[in-house]
């Protein structure tokens, strides 16, 4: 009977050649149960709202009552897309809150706390919201926030911010999105490939 394991070889770097010389060690990013090791900015939150699936469809809650994400009152709902590879932000609110839920496709949400109080002040932060994962994000005052559509097919989400829309003075300060004034180069997100990716969904 043919033995199930087998014997590993453990390389040192003297087994290998000069690339491997040249590079560095992976480091870590979650922990054996999936939690994230890096720091975020305060105050800002993420949640995977379980998906029910059966042979008709799938289904999750956007809004299952008072939790530790809703807790603050709902007041205002919008809708909202990025079409793929496009950008939106950066942008910036000082009177409220904006809590993402991620409909379908995948974007990257960048952050940068602006707050000069804050304990993490000029922290950068990446929140990935796709299907299969964290699908709700909370964006507190004071941050500053980029959405990017890394995904062929075109990203939909709505939001829930904690104050309506003011038509006649907008609480929104703007960057452009390759402004020096935040630490963050989105082409980080874009690395050059031989091979697009296929949309998403695809074989």
């Amino acid at each position: 009977m043919r033995n199930a394991f087998y014997a590993v070889t453990v390389l040192s770097l003297d087994d290998l050649d000069e690339s491997c010389r040249a590079a560095i060690r992976d480091i870590a990013t979650v922990t054996k149960d999936g939690v994230l090791l890096a720091e975020g900015i305060q105050g800002v939150r993420t949640f995977s709202p379980p998906v029910h699936t059966d042979h008709r469809g799938r289904v999750f809650e956007v809004f299952p009552g008072r939790n530790a994400f809703w807790d603050e009152d709902i007041v205002y709902c919008y809708a909202w897309t990025i079409r793929p590879n496009m950008v939106k932000g950066w942008g910036l609110h000082q009177e409220k809150v904006d809590r993402y839920t991620l409909i379908n496709g995948e974007i990257i949400t960048v952050l940068c706390d602006a707050r000069a109080d804050s304990p993490t002040h000029g922290q950068v932060q990446q929140v990935v919201l796709s299907e299969q994962g964290v699908r709700q994000v909370r964006i507190p005052t004071g941050v500053w926030h980029m959405n990017v559509n890394v995904c062929q097919v075109e990203a939909h989400l709505i939001n829930h911010p904690t104050r309506p829309y003011q038509h006649d003075n907008p609480d929104r300060l703007v960057l452009p999105w390759n402004t020096d004034a935040i630490p963050y180069d989105l082409r980080t997100l874009f690395p050059v490939q031989a091979n697009p990716c296929p949309p998403c969904g695809a074989p």
